[in-house]
């Protein structure tokens, strides 16, 4: 039996203007789980994609069970039992649990030269593939009515019925509750009992601690090393991925706190069930974190306030004076900016350059007369952009789909820094990004507020929420529950305590 189940070596990949992977490798022993670990743009998905088809490498080879093999295209990859669980998932809610299940291999009853699918063998093998993991879902209930945790099982059922033998979770707990992570990590613990070998990429430093048997750290495209994952300190790994000692992740609070700019009073939302009767405000110059579970409508309410959701009542005051905000740019034009918290389906234009992308709200105040584009005014804003958020890119016509998470998110700040707002909320700012990007946005959100603008940060990270608030409040279930205001009492216990509350 071979030692490794899984082997890359010498793996490179270059794209126009940049070398993604230089020479890489990769060791994945049967039954064990590996964190693939570095910071974004470290050439971590990148590697994964060559390995699963998806990319065909410049150089490098392919071994599972000790034999060499090629991997033409993720067909290949998954009839050789390597099977992808992505971070992004691609659900189709409209179709049942099974019919997702078995996306592209349906099973079929021929009747001469028609085919019709055979939704009983179908119905019945995906029960058996749900029950072996311990989920009692119906395979006839649609996928869009299970939570993204319980969607994210059905992926990893899909990926078991492959009878995969490698299986690759790319950012896999960036959007679940914790119960949700312990069911996962339940799953996998099952997995790796049965034999199977599987790749974890997280930038979520207890889930590795809690669920890898060793880590792999990658580098600006290059392998660093392989180490057991029981022989290193968190801080150790954070060294090794970002080449320098991290002393402290959260800058120090050196921002004046001035008057109050915005004030919400009384603000519900049209649906019942949603945000109801909620009152706060945020000074010049101040960090206010929002808090708690998921459910709580902490992204709901700030919706409501930038005029993506409607109101049913409740006054918005920016600068004293009272506004009407019925879509975002009214929002826009009362001096606010919102940076959503689904980077990919509500945040970037993945079809579009990272000067489009930034441009997009600052091109109508840039014209020549009145109607053609300031190009060299524009240029100057996205690369001033570029050089102060130190975006790693090629140039400003780089598809922004083509950059790592890190720099996606950064391309986002630098959007509504262009607008130049006066109150910024900011939706999970550094979800799935790694801890050396959460470090640069930390450093931004700092100096935002020293430039005398207000921020507005969900988080449900709760380290993130006490180090970066001045004051935080928090939710539960459309209702604010509680007001912490002196940072002593910023406590992940006290958080939590506002948090069950309904």
């Amino acid at each position: 039996m071979a030692e490794y189940k899984l082997e890359l070596k010498g793996v490179s990949k270059s794209f126009p203007g940049v070398k993604a992977l230089d020479n890489v490798q990769l060791s994945l022993r049967p039954g064990s789980v590996l964190a693939l670990m570095g910071e974004n743009g470290a050439g971590k998905s990148t590697l994964m994609k060559c390995l699963f088809g998806i990319y065909h490498m410049d150089a490098g080879e392919i071994y599972i069970d000790g034999e060499k093999v090629e991997i033409k295209d993720p067909d290949d990859a998954m009839e050789k039992g390597i099977a992808m669980v992505h971070q992004e998932l691609q659900p189709v809610p409209a179709r049942s649990i099974a019919e997702n299940m078995y996306l592209g291999r349906f099973p079929v009853h021929k009747y001469g030269p028609l085919q019709v699918i055979d939704h009983k063998t179908m119905n019945e093998e995906t029960k058996r593939w749900l029950a072996q993991l311990g989920l009692d879902f119906d395979p006839t209930a649609l996928l869009g009515t299970l939570s993204i945790g319980q969607m994210q099982c059905v992926e990893i059922a899909k990926a078991v019925s492959h009878n995969a033998k490698v299986i690759i979770f790319d950012e896999p707990t960036s959007s679940l509750s914790d119960k949700e992570v312990e069911f996962l990590f339940k799953i996998m613990n099952q997995l790796r009992d049965e034999g199977v070998a599987m790749i974890y990429i997280s930038h979520k430093m207890d889930e590795i601690k809690r669920i890898a048997d060793d880590v792999q750290i990658m580098r600006d495209g290059q392998y660093i090393g392989t180490w057991p994952a029981k022989e290193l300190s968190i801080d150790e790994i954070i060294t090794k991925m970002v080449g320098r000692e991290m002393t402290q992740i959260y800058p120090e609070h050196h921002h004046e706190i001035g008057d109050v700019i915005l004030d919400c009073e009384d603000i519900c939302s049209i649906h019942s069930r949603s945000f109801q009767h909620v009152s706060f405000n945020v000074k010049k110059g101040e960090i206010v974190g929002f808090g708690g579970l998921v459910g709580a409508q902490r992204t709901e309410l700030m919706e409501g306030i930038f005029g993506i959701r409607n109101l049913s009542s409740g006054t918005i005051t920016v600068n004293g004076k009272q506004v009407t905000i019925k879509q975002p740019k009214d929002a826009m034009k009362a001096g606010l900016g919102m940076i959503t918290e689904d980077r990919r389906g509500t945040g970037i234009v993945g079809c579009l350059s990272i000067k489009d992308n930034v441009g997009i709200t600052i091109y109508n105040k840039h014209l020549k007369a009145g109607f053609v584009l300031d190009h060299p005014t524009i240029n100057k804003i996205v690369d001033d952009s570029i050089q102060q958020l130190s975006i790693k890119t090629p140039s400003m016509q780089t598809l922004i789909s083509t950059l790592s998470g890190g720099n996606q998110q950064k391309v986002i700040v630098a959007r509504w820094l262009a607008n130049d707002p006066d109150i910024l909320i900011m939706d999970e700012p550094t979800r799935g990004i790694d801890i050396g990007a959460k470090h640069e946005i930390y450093e931004i959100m700092e100096n935002l507020a020293q430039q005398g603008k207000a921020i507005i940060m969900i988080s449900s990270e709760m380290p993130e929420l006490i180090g970066m608030s001045d004051r935080i409040y928090v939710m539960s279930e459309g209702k604010l529950t509680g007001e912490i205001t002196d940072r002593n009492d910023m406590t992940q216990e006290k958080i939590m305590s506002y948090a069950a509350q309904y």
